[in-house]
């Protein structure tokens, strides 16, 4: 199909911008951002990315970020549908993949019920990103059989109610998503669910941009290390044996076995 072609006037496309990098980004996604007449991006979008949007596409900025939103997911709706009725080409640019925690289902619904066409295009997911910037696999023959992806985020005072006893098992790797804030809570009820609090924990920050970096602990001290973790800064908890073996692999045995006392110098190196 030809690029001019490739989205079809009133139709929305869901495309994943992964986790910033603009070099992670697919070769169909960069196509579709190039082919779009109106771009509505959210806050995760990284620069490089937007960058790419060519200068005479509408951009409209759509983000979410530690509670502050520029609109609300209803408005989101409305826009993307209102774009889409008027015959225009868009694209609605997600962080990550469009379908991991990202609303896509509200999105699709509610644009189908319109009858406007919408199409998915994935990207590269941010624990993904997480492991090769951390030069390791989401999984360890023998140790890690099982990946599992979770967001900790809820809406309002809601607690975090989920299946603490399945997510503590031992031969798992936890990939948490808006976990910073939840982070002592996360700890605990793993602990208070049988996995081991010298479990090893990766936080990942900022992955792919030039600003990244990885905090390794464990995880009955996670919640001590996670405050230095700016609000702004994307961050990503990954919790497991899989994070042994990295700590490992980058010569630093002994990272999760830090104590705090002489933690914050190691903190500081990272930056």
């Amino acid at each position: 199909m030809p690029q001019n072609d490739l989205i079809e006037a009133g139709t929305v496309w869901l495309v994943g911008a992964g986790p910033g990098d603009p070099d992670l980004l697919t070769r169909k996604a960069e196509r579709l951002i190039a082919t779009a007449d109106i771009v509505f991006y959210d806050a995760l979008v990284g620069p490089g990315v937007r960058e790419l949007i060519p200068a005479h596409v509408e951009q409209v900025n759509v983000g979410k970020r530690s509670g502050r939103h520029s609109k609300d997911q209803r408005t989101i709706n409305d826009l993307l549908l209102e774009a889409a009725q008027a015959g225009r080409k868009v694209v609605r640019l997600k962080g990550g993949d469009p379908s991991m925690f990202g609303r896509s289902t509200e999105e699709i619904a509610h644009l189908a019920a319109h009858g406007i066409p919408v199409r998915i295009c994935p990207g590269v997911t941010a624990a993904s990103a997480a492991v090769a910037g951390a030069g390791v696999s989401l999984t360890l023959r023998g140790q890690a059989r099982s990946v599992r992806f979770l967001t900790a985020h809820v809406r309002g005072d809601e607690p975090l109610d989920l299946d603490w006893n399945a997510l503590a098992d031992q031969q798992s790797t936890l990939a948490i998503y808006m976990g910073r804030e939840a982070a002592p809570q996360i700890a605990r009820a793993l602990i208070d669910h049988g996995m081991a609090p010298d479990m090893p924990a990766l936080i990942a920050v900022n992955v792919s941009l030039p600003g990244e970096r990885y905090l390794f602990t464990r995880l009955d001290r996670m919640a001590q290390l996670v405050p230095v973790v700016s609000g702004d800064e994307p961050a990503v908890l990954l919790i497991g044996e899989a994070v042994r073996r990295c700590a490992e692999q980058q010569g630093i045995e002994n990272a999760v076995a830090t104590p705090m006392a002489s933690m914050a110098a190691d903190i500081a190196a990272m930056r």
